[in-house]
């Protein structure tokens, strides 16, 4: 939420200097709810992008949620469909990190739990947009306070304090942030992130029965 906040002051902010009304875009963070998405489609508003053109643009770059959900469903198995539902629309990057580590730690997690950690999360998001809508007219630069570095530093800091556990995971994570950053600098933009983890689960299921080998060949030993 600590991340969550600055960020979505910043989106507050770029869309009052962009013109939109402040209750498009609280209602941009209450039901679209994707922070990455919701910069790239002010872009396009910006400079008077065709309403096709955001919406593919939206759809492709929420393209990485398909391998998020994928990664999540066996938690959910149980679960009834309109409660995956209601899961799968408050699922971003973030959740999903802290939703993963945790039920790495507790796999019976209550739904109570798993249900308020998503709703103070968004609840976060429309707050922190509805703080930069209101504060437009008194920040003209949101890079002068830094705020723009908030969401990779709160990417940085998920990565290190739940995501990265051992050496594999460690792996992945380097060939994914490489893999992306590689993409990027050849011009494949949004796509680089999708490829890039795909790229990385392959990589990780490809090593996983060597790494249990060798494990196992230390335990005999």
């Amino acid at each position: 939420m600590l991340g969550y906040v600055p960020v979505a002051f910043a989106f507050g902010v770029l869309g009052h200097t962009a013109g939109l009304p402040g209750w498009a875009m609280v209602a941009m963070s209450l039901f679209v709810y994707g922070g990455s998405s919701q910069f790239a489609a002010l872009q396009l508003i910006g400079v008077g992008a065709a309403p096709y053109a955001i919406v593919l643009t939206t759809f492709v770059v929420n393209l990485r949620h398909l391998l998020l959900s994928a990664a999540v469903a066996p938690r959910l198995a149980g679960w009834r469909r309109r409660e995956q539902a209601l899961f799968a629309y408050e699922l971003t990057d973030e959740a999903f990190a802290v939703h993963s580590a945790q039920y790495a730690e507790r796999p019976d997690r209550p739904k109570a739990e798993v249900f308020a950690f998503n709703l103070a999360v968004h609840a976060s998001w429309v707050a922190g947009t509805l703080a930069g809508v209101l504060a437009g007219d008194l920040v003209s630069d949101v890079r002068a306070l830094g705020l723009d570095y908030a969401l990779p530093a709160m990417f940085m800091a998920l990565l290190a304090a739940g995501i990265v556990t051992d050496r594999r995971g460690l792996a992945v994570a380097a060939v994914a942030g490489g893999g992306a950053t590689v993409l990027t600098l050849l011009g494949l933009q949004y796509w680089a992130v999708l490829v890039a983890a795909a790229l990385a689960a392959t990589f990780g299921l490809a090593i996983a029965p060597a790494e249990g080998k060798e494990r196992t060949t230390e335990g005999v030993r």
